[in-house]
């Protein structure tokens, strides 16, 4: 049996009034974390405080 050690990293994306927009940092993010192995898992937003997570693993 394969028992693959997992690591995760959480990345934040919050709200700002300027710069990029949501969409064109979530979208840095994801090429960042893919770009150094990671695999994105399960996205969460926040209503209230307008972040949003994306949760990432690679193997240990």
């Amino acid at each position: 049996m394969n028992h693959t050690q997992w690591k995760y990293h959480v990345s934040e994306i919050g709200l700002q009034l300027f710069g990029a927009s949501a969409f064109d940092r979530i979208r840095e993010e994801l090429d960042k974390r893919g770009a150094l192995g990671w695999e994105l898992v399960t996205v969460a937003h926040n209503s209230n405080n307008s972040s949003t997570w994306l949760y990432f693993k690679k193997p240990a």
